[in-house]
Parts: structure tokens; C-alpha cells; sequence
């Protein structure tokens, strides 16, 4: 994730060793923005409550993720405390280790993140914290990865998703609860009635569907080789739901793709889904609201596409899974070794549907998930493995970094939805957070 802003606040006590602090905090603070985090305040100790007053009524004026208190030498908690009751964000304590050396006890900084957090325990306030030098990569991951996750809740709240339809009979793992994810997550759900999407694909001229085939001509070699017309109106449907999405200010979008999409408007709506993603609009089959919010909230932490997709097969001797979904996965995520190609659904025998393994690397799947009780976070991470297209359309071999085994005893005795959704990169850590800052349940794969 870009742009995550930190609110730096550095505590300290004038009768420890000031010099050092001093020269501990402008070391701390030089390393958050060298490793790539943007830095609000922290240039001052902060020593008493008066001073810490002023620093907050300025810093609230600021925009940021989380708030960091560096504790550069001990201080009892009464400045932490005023933090806490004052500033709405997630405080994250970062204390220095201090080596004995038989002599002066000269930061004391772990004794004052002890007082801090007690403090904050008491007030039912969120932390995290840190114990560790100021130049420590796993802490400073641990910084971003707080910052990224109240990101996306704070991201959330505004967030609006679009449901074309509604989910086809018999897939109860698409549910929409509209009440759920206003009240759990603040997410507003616009619903898009189905024939009025086909009779605006049905109504645009052709030379508004050119420019996305020329485009897209240099992408995916055969287009010509498929059926024109249901290609054509697939190329349409991109075009309404995009401008549907800058009309009503959709972050994603939720399709019911079939039957409908096959027996009214006489194409397939997978590859308008890909297309979709692909332009930063993630979008899901089977009207999956819970999916495109998955997708939502991992495309936002990854800066990429994140698609769905159903786990279609487990090979436990190779410790493998295969992912596919008929062909709605983005472009941007093929496999370079593998010439892009554009095919017909396998059952329906109507295009535009994706052909391509995806690409190899490390990456994150994840689940908004549906319980008896609510909502909860399902998380894992593994790798997309080099391999060949195991099924027509978009697949892929993974592993996870738990057994295949075990981890389709958690999916079927879980009761897990069959899709899941997948982004390139390792960001579980952030989803564990993210569960916290929810408050929902967290189930790991």
C-alpha cells in the first residue's frame, strides 16, 4: 500500500539522558521515512502535559494512518493517556532495548511503554506494541502493517459496492447482507437491476466498443478466431458497468453472471469481470458481495489486482491445490511465459472468457466470511507455482504454507464459502490486524 501516514509522537522524561534520546528519536524518526513511510510530527521530545496538549491539538489536524508513541526514555502514563482521549486512531508503543552495563539506567523506555499500555488497556483503547532497536525490519514491518490495515477500515466506511442482480439459486455462498456490512464494516451496497444493464449494452453503438477491441487486440492474439457478436456485447457489458461505476461511485462490483448473461444478452460476462478488475473496479461472478469486498480490501493493500476464484482440485502427495474460475481473471496477473488467450465458456460455448495460467509468486487469500454469529476474516498466504493451465479458462497451482491437507479439513469443517480471493504479495499480517481493529473473529488457512 502507497501513501501510509504515520502520526509520530516521541515521549521522554528530562531527568534520563536527553542527549541520547535526542539522538535515539532523530535515528528512529530518519528510518520510518527510509523505510518508506510518511512521517507526521516526532521532530521534538515531548516532556510534560502542557507540551503534549500543544503537539496534539496540532496533529490532529493532520491526516494519518496510526499513531506511533516512541518511547524514547521512561514517562508515566498521564501523556499517553490525554493521546489516547483525544486522537481516534490506533496508537502503536515502540520501546528501545537498553543493555545493563552496571551503570546509569539511562532511557528506561520499556518500564514506560509497561505504564502506557496499562493505561490504554484500561481505557479499552486499541495498541499494539514493539520492544526492539529503531533500525529492526520485522518491527517496522509490523508499523506498516497496523497503518495499512486501519487504512482499509478507515477506507471502508466510505466504500461503495455495486450488486448486479442477485445470487443465482443454490449459491447461498454469495449471501448479501446488506445490514451486516454497513454495520461491520460501513460499506454501502448499490443495487443494479440486470435488464437494465443488457438494454444499455444492447443500446451502444459500435464505435464505443472499437477502441476497447483495438486495445485489447494487442493483449489477446485470436479475438477474430471467436464468435463476433457475443464477443461484442462481453466488450459492452466492460463499458456499462464501468460507467455505471463512475456514475454511482462504485469501488467494486458484484455480477450475476449467469444464467441470464447466457440466455438473454447471449455472451458471458467473465471477460467484462477481468477487464473490470483489471481497471481497479474489482468485480466477482455470482453476484459475491462478500468476495468483491475480499477482493476490495486485498487489492488495496497490494497496490494490484486481486481476483476470485473456487479451489477446484487438491493433490495431497504433491501438497498442492488448483485455483480457476471459468475465465474472469485479470490480465495483468497471466503468466509472461504463456501467450494470452481469449476462449468460450466450457459449458455455455459463448465468449468472452480469459486463457491463462497465472503468474508465479508468493501471495495472500482471503475470505470475507459468513457464520451464524457474523462476519469473519479468513487469511492465508502461500505461492502460485509455475506451471501449466490445468483447466481451460484461468487456473493456477498454489501451495499453501500450511498442508493442503489440513487446510481442506479448515475449508470443509469450517463451512467456508467456495471462493476465496487471491492478490500477489504477502499481506497476511495486515489482515490479522485488520480482523483486530474490525473486531471480528479471524479464521487462519
Amino acid at each position: 500500500m502507497k501513501d501510509i501516514k504515520i502520526g509520530l509522537i516521541p515521549l521522554a522524561r528530562i531527568n534520563f539522558d536527553m542527549e541520547l534520546a535526542e539522538k535515539v528519536t532523530n535515528r528512529f524518526r530518519t528510518h520510518l521515512v527510509f523505510n518508506g513511510l510518511k512521517v507526521v510530527g516526532g521532530r521534538e521530545l515531548i516532556t510534560n502535559l502542557e507540551e503534549c496538549n500543544q503537539v496534539i491539538d496540532s496533529i490532529r489536524k493532520e491526516t494519518f494512518d496510526i499513531l506511533l508513541v516512541f518511547q524514547a526514555t521512561f514517562a508515566d502514563s498521564t501523556m499517553v493517556k490525554a493521546i489516547a482521549e483525544k486522537i481516534d486512531k490506533p496508537i502503536f508503543l515502540w520501546a528501545v532495548p537498553e543493555a545493563p552495563n552496571g551503570g546509569r539506567l539511562r532511557l528506561n523506555s520499556l518500564c514506560g511503554i509497561n505504564l502506557a499500555a496499562h493505561a490504554l488497556k484500561i481505557q479499552g483503547k486499541f495498541y499494539e506494541f514493539v520492544y526492539a532497536n529503531v533500525d529492526e525490519t520485522s518491527a517496522h514491518k509490523k508499523v506498516r502493517a497496523l497503518a495499512a490495515a486501519a487504512n482499509v477500515v478507515e477506507k471502508l466506511k466510505s466504500s461503495r459496492l455495486g450488486i448486479v442482480g442477485s445470487h443465482p439459486e443454490g449459491m447461498d455462498t454469495c449471501h448479501l447482507d446488506i445490514d451486516a456490512l454497513k454495520n461491520t464494516l460501513g460499506v454501502s451496497v448499490f443495487q443494479i437491476d440486470i435488464d437494465t444493464v443488457f438494454n444499455r449494452v444492447r443500446s451502444l453503438e459500435q464505435n464505443k466498443i472499437d477502441p476497447i477491441r483495438a486495445k485489447l487486440d494487442q493483449q489477446i492474439g485470436n479475438l477474430a478466431e471467436l464468435e463476433q457478436e457475443p464477443l461484442n456485447k462481453t466488450l459492452g457489458t466492460y463499458i456499462v458497468l464501468s460507467e455505471i461505476a463512475k456514475e454511482q461511485k462504485l469501488d467494486g462490483i458484484a455480477v450475476r453472471c449467469w444464467p441470464e448473461f447466457f440466455t438473454d444478452l447471449k455472451c458471458a460476462a467473465c471477460g467484462a469481470i477481468s477487464l473490470l478488475t483489471d481497471k481497479g473496479i474489482p468485480s466477482s461472478c455470482e453476484a459475491d458481495a462478500n468476495g468483491t469486498i475480499t477482493q476490495l480490501i486485498l487489492s488495496w493493500l497490494s497496490d494490484t489486482a486481486a481476483f476470485g476464484t473456487d479451489m477446484v482440485s487438491v493433490d495431497y502427495e504433491k501438497d498442492n491445490f488448483v485455483i480457476w474460475h471459468c475465465g474472469l481473471g485479470p490480465l495483468s496477473l497471466a503468466d509472461k511465459t504463456f501467450t494470452v488467450r481469449g476462449t468460450i465458456h466450457s459449458n455455455r460455448k459463448l465468449p468472452l472468457l480469459m486463457e491463462f495460467p497465472f503468474k508465479p509468486g508468493a501471495i495472500t487469500v482471503a475470505r470475507l466470511n459468513r457464520t451464524r454469529q457474523g462476519l469473519r476474516i479468513v487469511a492465508g498466504k502461500g505461492n502460485m507455482l509455475s506451471a501449466p493451465l490445468s483447466f481451460s479458462g484461468t487456473s493456477g497451482v498454489m501451495r499453501f504454507e500450511n498442508s493442503a491437507e489440513n487446510v481442506l479439513d479448515t475449508i470443509l469443517r469450517e463451512g467456508l464459502e467456495h471462493h476465496v480471493a487471491i492478490t500477489y504479495g504477502d499481506y497476511k499480517d495486515e489482515l490479522v490486524y485488520l480482523a483486530r481493529l474490525l473486531k471480528l473473529p479471524l479464521l487462519e488457512l
